[in-house]
């Protein structure tokens, strides 16, 4: 049913939207789409969205912020939309017509003007539609950031429109010279609103955590007109390879999910994609899983052979040394302790940073547990509901949690600004009411908020669990990005310097590893590695900040699935654990596969003492 939902009537072009949570394989699946769909014929584009792209690690071979020809594949193109050039490209487009008409200082003045951080989204967004605007391809698919941030992507439009339609200047540009911006904003949603021109496919992972972010999002897609096409079930364990109580156990939760999504989701078309013990990369895997999922190609059954206990034991252990360097890296040494946890979607830092806040907590620091994530599920993990404010935590002495959410962030952040302008005209007060309706004072608002965290608060340790990388990274780069942008605005100079002098703080208590411990969090698969280590760089090079250590997640247990399947599977873990140590050069802590995702705090807590007090724990006997 599906493959008629994909392919392109004649004459028209088709636009294909691959989103879901972080790690479910949305990358993967899209490739794999639009692999097939070239191989049909269609001239087929692939533009990914998300600021940690992963699709030249998928294709084996350079991409970048251009539209580019695979190699083997004659009728497929792809490009990766890189934020800070779509930011120069856009500035350059606003200025360009107003080089003839404008002296230097003039010139100068915009320049300025456009250093304001919300040009970043609004560009990519621009060149986000540039492939929705007379594309000169047969099929456009869009491998889209983690939902939490898409939503705010395709939520941009109408706020843009109401700010350019209010006329004057604008934090992105003189109102006058976005006119023919807004009609393409307003082209661009009525496609997505159009489900005989767009297709917009959910990917998940038989997870309760994956369920519950597709449901919210479905929901805040329809507020925008906007329906799910089908859902792609991915990474489902193949049965004949659950011989042992613990993945029988497993595939009984997975069993239970799948049932509960055809159950609540009956009307949208579901395909299942097996988990694999391989890697999907490189056109062949990738045409492999098309043929899947659009010709219904049934896989080789798992081939039975002789299990033998794995030689590289040790590496599936963490080492007493490393452990003693973990775990003085997780209390106060030097004030409070800000812990920030961070990776790509999907790789367990929610469960990570909530099971080390409980633990911590247990030994009596008085800590707080903060999700900067727009998709957060903090609460299902914890099993009570986590607010804007800190709440604490029943059942935990000394444990609070809370969740930014940025609409009560921007409430409070326009009393705070108007609150400072007591002493202004009434002119100035009305030009900063327009500054603060605009769609990038809720951003402003948002960090605002994640900054005061810093100031004195009482607690032990602030346990961050943060948005997926590459946002997370725009996070911590925007104080310095702001700093222009509100000296240049209507705000008083007692007002700036405040918040100035408040930023350039953070940032060095950032980058003081006594006061501040950064991990990454990961499973032993080459893409959320590499997107690791690259965004580990990029923290040292435009940041200052280092990493502490590195969590490795999802380990298998070398006592259960005793066959070839995982066989393969924990050789490849080795391999990857292998490379994690040659790239980082850090201490690991390792984090078993569980038969049961930790519920509540009983779950969290046993799971803590296992994590931090036991080094042998590629064990899941207990679990």
């Amino acid at each position: 049913m599906l493959k008629y939902d994909i392919v392109p009537r004649p004459g028209e072009t088709r636009f294909i939207f691959f989103s879901g949570k972080g790690g479910v394989g949305k990358s993967t699946m899209s490739c794999a789409t639009a692999v097939w769909l070239a191989r049909q014929g269609y001239k087929t584009l692939l533009v990914t969205t998300d600021p940690a792209p992963n699709l030249a690690d998928i294709f084996e071979q350079a991409i970048g912020h251009r539209v580019t020809q695979i190699d083997g594949a004659t009728s497929l193109y792809a490009i990766e939309i890189d934020p800070d050039k779509a930011s120069d490209e856009y500035r350059e487009h606003i200025i360009a017509p107003m080089r003839a008409l404008l002296d230097e200082k003039s010139i100068a003045g915009v320049k300025e003007q456009l250093n304001s951080p919300c040009v970043e989204e609004v560009a990519a967004f621009n060149k986000f539609i540039e492939f929705m605007d007379q594309p000169a391809y047969d099929v456009v698919i869009f491998d889209t950031a983690p939902t939490g941030h898409t939503l705010r992507l395709l939520e941009l439009p109408a706020g843009w429109s109401q700010e350019i339609d209010r006329g004057g200047a604008t934090c992105i540009g003189p109102s006058a010279s976005l006119q023919d911006a807004n009609t393409r904003y307003k082209k661009a949603i009525s496609l997505l609103q159009d489900g005989t021109k767009t297709s917009f496919i959910f990917v998940l992972k038989p997870e309760m955590s994956s369920l519950l972010e597709t449901r919210r999002s479905l929901q805040e897609l329809a507020t925008l007109g906007i329906k799910s096409s089908c859902f792609i079930i991915n990474g489902i364990l193949p049965e004949e390879a659950c011989t042992d109580g613990f993945f029988k156990s497993i595939k009984e939760t997975e069993n239970e999910i799948v049932g509960q999504i055809n159950q609540e989701y009956s009307a949208i078309p579901r395909l299942l994609y097996p988990l694999r013990d391989t890697e999907v990369i490189g056109l062949d895997s990738l045409q492999a899983v098309g043929k899947v999922l659009y010709e219904g190609m049934t896989l080789p059954a798992i081939p039975e052979s002789s299990h033998s206990k794995p030689e590289g034991r040790d590496i599936f252990k963490s080492t007493p040394e490393e452990m003693e360097n973990i775990m003085a890296s997780l209390v106060p040494s030097n004030g409070t302790r800000y812990l920030f946890f961070m990776g790509k979607g999907g790789v367990g830092k929610s469960t990570l940073a909530s099971l080390t806040a409980v633990y911590l907590a247990n030994r009596g620091f008085k800590t707080l547990l903060l999700t900067t994530d727009p998709a957060s599920h903090l609460h299902n993990i914890l099993g009570q509901e986590v607010g804007h404010e800190p709440t604490e935590i029943k059942g935990v002495a000394s444990l609070f949690a809370a969740r930014i959410d940025q609409k009560k962030a921007l409430y409070e952040y326009r009393e705070r600004i108007l609150g400072a302008l007591t002493d202004c005209d009434e002119s100035t007060r009305r030009s900063v009411e327009e500054d603060l309706n605009s769609p990038c004072a809720e951003e402003m608002a948002a960090l605002e908020k994640f900054i005061s965290y810093f100031e004195p608060n009482g607690y032990d340790i602030i346990v961050f669990d943060t948005a997926p990388t590459g946002h997370t990274l725009r996070l911590l780069e925007l104080p310095s990005d702001w700093k222009g942008f509100i000296d240049l605005g209507t705000l008083t100079k007692q007002t700036s310097g405040e918040v100035n002098s408040r930023y350039g703080k953070v940032i060095e208590t950032m980058r003081d590893r006594s006061l501040t411990t950064f991990v990454f969090v990961m499973y032993p698969e080459y893409t959320p590695i590499i997107e690791a280590w690259r965004a580990a760089q990029d923290l040292g090079r435009q940041v200052g900040i280092e990493v502490t250590f590195v969590a490795v997640n999802y380990l298998l247990p070398v006592d259960h699935g005793e066959n070839s399947f995982f066989d393969k599977r924990r050789a490849q873990q080795a391999k990857y654990l292998s490379l994690i140590k040659e790239k980082f050069q850090l201490p690991i802590l390792g984090i078993p596969l569980l038969k049961h995702q930790p519920e509540g705090l009983v779950g969290l807590r046993r799971l803590s003492g296992d994590v931090f007090c036991n080094t042998q724990v590629a064990h899941a006997d207990t679990h």
